[in-house]
């Protein structure tokens, strides 16, 4: 796979029990030489520590709106020019959501809003969830901002269920990140 050296990526970890897949696509990301800054949002930190991401990231993981100001740079305006990519995984059904609303009322949505970055989403939520006319509509109305989304896989879910909504695999998210990047 290509080298990533120079390529910033930002990964905004959401509140789904597949939050913990980040840990190894961020190793993977940082094995590429990517460079990850991760925005954890208040549901992600449910499921994973900030001290988790940090420690594979070697970066500071942004968890707060507004936190104290580091060189005088506020954290969303930042990431948001920084970033060559932000991919949220997982996406839940709320983030989508929030996203198609342009709602901007946390670190992650204001991140986006205010980046010309290439946005990925990678959904991960129950079948009935995702297949929800209001998830898809909400999946469309991205789709026409030109988000690009690594569609979920079928097979077991952590309430048991099986269908489509499963996290797309590790390697399958991390070659549609470095594919958006060249």
């Amino acid at each position: 796979m290509k080298s990533l050296k120079g390529k910033n990526i930002v990964l905004g970890v959401c509140g789904g029990i597949a939050a913990y897949k980040s840990c190894d696509i961020i190793r993977a990301l940082v094995k590429l030489d990517a460079n990850v800054e991760c925005v954890l949002t208040k549901n992600g930190a449910e499921f994973i520590t900030a001290l988790t991401l940090q420690t594979l990231s070697k970066n500071k993981v942004h968890t707060k709106m507004f936190g104290e100001a580091e060189n005088w740079e506020i954290d969303h305006i930042s990431l948001a020019k920084k970033a060559d990519i932000i991919a949220v995984v997982p996406a839940t059904a709320d983030i989508i959501s929030r996203l198609a609303a342009g709602r901007a009322d946390d670190l992650l949505t204001c991140s986006v809003l205010a980046s010309k970055a290439k946005i990925m989403i990678c959904p991960s939520m129950n079948s009935n969830m995702l297949s929800h006319k209001a998830t898809q509509n909400n999946i469309n109305v991205l789709k026409g901002y030109g988000y690009k989304f690594v569609n979920p896989e079928s097979g077991e879910l952590a309430c048991g269920d099986v269908g489509d909504g499963r996290l797309a695999s590790v390697e399958t998210i991390v070659a549609e990140i470095v594919k958006e990047l060249f």
